[in-house]
Order: C-alpha cells, then structure tokens, then sequence
C-alpha cells in the first residue's frame, strides 16, 4: 500500500461529496443565500456545507488530525442565524448517506472543527470548501481545496473543480475534475463521475514566448497591470487564459496555461495557507516549480498564513528561472 493511501481515499471522497453541495447549491442560489463576510467577500451556504462536509469526513476517520479550515459557524448562529443554519442542515444532508446525516448542532460543530492555528509540528488539514466564490457566484471557475501538511510540508493535495471541463480539448464537454497529488507520485485528473485516474503534466515547452498566463479575473487579487509588462518581457502574445481560483493551478499542471503569478497588491496582505496548499503540490508533482516572488519556497510551517513569503509564482521548471527574472525587474526586486 502506498504512502497515504488512506488519507488520500479519504480526502476524495471528501472533496468529491463537498464538490457535489456546490454544484446543488448552485443549481438553487436564491439572493438570501449569501452573506458577506467583513472583508467584503460573499460566502454562500456552499461554504458552510462544504466545510460541515469535509471536516466530518477527516473526524471521522482521523479524529486526532487538526483542522485550518476557512469559515466558522458564528454566522449560522442564533435567531439571525436560523435561515441560513437550515438551509446548510438540508443541503448538508442532501448528499450524505442515511447513516451519515448530521443534526444541525453537529453540522456547526463539524464548521468550527476547523479553528487550529496551524504551525511546523505535526499533522493537520488545511481546507478552503469553495476557494473562488466570486466565480462560484457567477457561474465561473471555484475549487474545493484539501491539503495534508506534515512537519510543515504539503504531502497530499485533492482539488474539486466543478466547472472545468474534463477535457481541455472539449470545452463544452463534461464539467467537474478532481485532481490529486501526493508527494512524490505525480499529478494525477479524473472526472467526478468516473474514478480512473489519469497522470497529468505541464505542456512541453522550452521558451517563455511559447507560454501562456494563467491569471485571476479579481485585479484585486493580483496586479494586471505588472502581469502585461511582464509578459512583454517574456515575449508572451498570448492572450492570458483568466479564471478564479486554484483552478489555476489545476489548469497549467496539466498544459492548459504555462504561468501563473499573483503579484501583491498591496504591502500589507498576507496570503492564506489554504489558498495554496494543495495547488502548489500538485504544480511540482506535474512537473513544474512554486516559489515567491523573491524565488523562496512557500512555507507552510508558520499558521494560518503565508506571512514568511510574499506573492506567488508557479510555472514550467523549463521556464521558471526566466520568468522569476522577469517579475523581479518589473517589480524592481
């Protein structure tokens, strides 16, 4: 038996029935559905589901593991609580087996299971149950995002992505791939529907004029403006494909794009643990290379956060020395 064979069988069944919430949500999103959260960003009873979900699962079968999870459950607290607190408990439940359901207390309890504060020692998950909620919200690019961090290092990373076509090729095709990645055992896509795995690897090329951008569509997520001067000095004419999301780094890992940046916007922000974790094991396990924008590994040892690195850039390992040269020059690092 492989290394993690039993946390990764977990972890997909996990992100597979979250995927499956998102999609239902999906297809009965009502305006009183969501609220927005301080920062501004909407969050939907998708999320909730989805972290009720998935942390369930991971208690269930590794009751000593910790949790980073994104959300907690104070919102669906309380009188001003009760409508979105039911609606999760429905949808919740909709997807799990009769011997599985959850009442509402053990539905906000599962939510709140993931408060651990992360650090260097250890085991623990990191969760992000819908990471792109904008593009959720329009019927765009989301991921359902599950990392194992061990001592520090991301060793397992399973990704939901609804809204992406199976087969780059056929755009139009069947929607909703998973991709998984354990250290050291490659990248790996199948759909939701059917469990045959296939390895996947960034596209084959040499030069950076042959690539393609990978970009947000939130300016607020990452400068477009130091994206365009940097492709110009990479010699890309590409038009960048845009998406929200890990998606993105689904999509170069396996040769839909070639680079993906997300360039600070400001000084003071700080990227979240959860919004990389299993993106970035899957882009190395492809095939390709992650560091910051000052060419360090992004440490996933410190907490909740990235605080130790700032901004990322993923690409093709052919590539990548050219393209960290070209974001420093722009940046003026």
């Amino acid at each position: 038996m492989s290394a993690l064979a039993t946390e990764r069988s977990i972890a997909i069944q996990a992100v597979l029935q979250a995927s499956k919430v998102c999609q239902s949500v999906f297809q009965h999103l009502v305006a009183n559905e969501t609220l927005t959260k301080g920062d501004k960003s909407p969050v939907t009873v998708a999320d909730f589901s989805a972290q009720a979900i998935i942390n369930t699962y991971l208690h269930k079968a590794f009751p000593q593991d910790p949790i980073v999870g994104e959300e907690d459950s104070k919102d669906l607290r309380g009188d001003t609580g009760k409508v979105l607190r039911e609606k999760v408990h429905s949808l919740t439940n909709g997807v799990l087996a009769d011997s599985e359901k959850l009442s509402e207390e053990e539905i906000l309890q599962a939510i709140d299971r993931g408060n651990y504060a992360g650090g260097s020692k250890g085991r623990h998950w990191a969760l992000d149950p819908i990471d792109g909620t904008k593009g959720f919200l329009r019927g765009g690019q989301y991921a359902v995002c599950l990392a194992l961090i061990v001592d520090g290092q991301v060793q397992l990373g399973v990704m939901g992505a609804p809204n992406l076509p199976v087969d780059p090729a056929k755009p139009d095709g069947e929607l909703g791939t998973l991709f998984i990645a354990v250290r050291g055992q490659g990248a790996l896509q199948r759909s939701f529907s059917d469990p045959t795995e296939k390895k996947i690897e960034f596209a084959d090329i040499n030069t950076t004029e042959e690539g393609t951008f990978c970009e947000s569509v939130e300016a607020g997520h990452s400068s477009h403006g130091d994206a365009a001067e940097i492709a110009k000095l990479l010699g890309i004419t590409r038009p960048a494909v845009r998406m929200d999301s890990q998606a993105k780094y689904c999509s170069i890992s396996r040769g839909d794009g070639d680079i993906y940046l997300r360039l600070p916007t400001s000084k003071s922000y700080v990227e979240k643990i959860w919004d990389h974790a299993s993106g970035s094991l899957l882009v190395e396990e492809a095939g390709g290379k992650v560091t910051d924008i000052y060419g360090k590994p992004l440490d996933f040892s410190i907490g909740r956060t990235l605080e130790a690195n700032k901004g990322v850039i993923a690409a093709n390992t052919k590539i990548f020395d050219r393209v960290l040269d070209a974001v420093q020059k722009v940046l003026k690092l």
